[in-house]
């Protein structure tokens, strides 16, 4: 996979803190994406697909939309695609440094509750270029295409975080897998296994229970016993 990739870093202060402004624009032969950041989190991005833009923050009084950023992607997209094309004739289409990614990180979005809806979050990290591929199972099924994939967000060491979200009704027992397909892991699959299991009840009332069911026992034996003496005893 070749992929060209224009950052744009810009930082702005407020009469508080200091924040950080991304803009993305990439390409390669299968894959596209452009994409505004603020502060680590995803502004909006432009779906190639659906042909329009996605926003992914929670809508505020005053929400803030761009109708034509869509028009613009695409017009960058091409330009895009004519430096890559560029880069590969005056470098003789030297081969790109590839970045595994790391093991993924697998986790329940809320605490489990059975029967309750969930939702199964896989991130993967440390790898370049972007992006990379997530393969999801449910008891060795393949559920893929029930998975929903973020944007991939650079981070400060020029390698991508990108994270996959799989919504589910968790049962004891159930297995789930996320699988990470990337160039640089050369065919194979990086995974992480998960199995729904759920919190024990607590022993603790029924411990305390029997004891006390006990220890009653216990007094009506010894109450029995001195009732019968004391009658003999008259």
């Amino acid at each position: 996979m070749k992929l060209l990739l224009i950052p744009l870093l810009l930082q702005f202060t407020s009469a508080q803190d200091l924040h950080e402004d991304l803009v993305i624009v990439a390409c390669s032969d299968s894959d596209k994406e452009t994409m505004y950041g603020l502060d680590g989190e995803v502004t909006y991005y432009s779906d190639f697909d659906k042909q329009q833009e996605v926003y992914t923050l929670p809508e505020f009084g005053d929400p803030i939309t761009c109708p034509d950023c869509y028009d613009g992607a695409v017009g960058n997209q091409h330009v895009c695609q004519a430096n890559l094309k560029v880069l590969r004739e005056a470098m003789k289409n030297i081969s790109l440094e590839l970045d595994p990614p790391g093991a993924p990180l697998l986790y329940p979005r809320d605490h489990l509750r059975p029967s309750h809806p969930n939702t199964l979050v896989c991130q993967a990290s440390g790898f370049y270029p972007a992006p990379v591929h997530f393969y999801w199972t449910k008891d060795g099924l393949n559920v893929s295409l029930s998975a929903s994939v973020s944007q991939a967000y650079p981070q400060r060491d020029g390698t991508f975080t990108q994270v996959s979200r799989l919504d589910l009704v968790p049962e004891r027992g159930q297995v789930y897998s996320c699988g990470l397909e990337h160039p640089a892991l050369k065919g194979q699959r990086r995974a992480r296994i998960w199995t729904v299991e759920f919190p024990g009840a607590s022993l603790g009332p029924s411990v305390f229970c029997a004891v006390g069911l006990t220890l009653g026992l216990v007094g009506v034996a010894v109450g029995t016993f001195f009732l019968v003496k004391g009658n003999e005893c008259r």
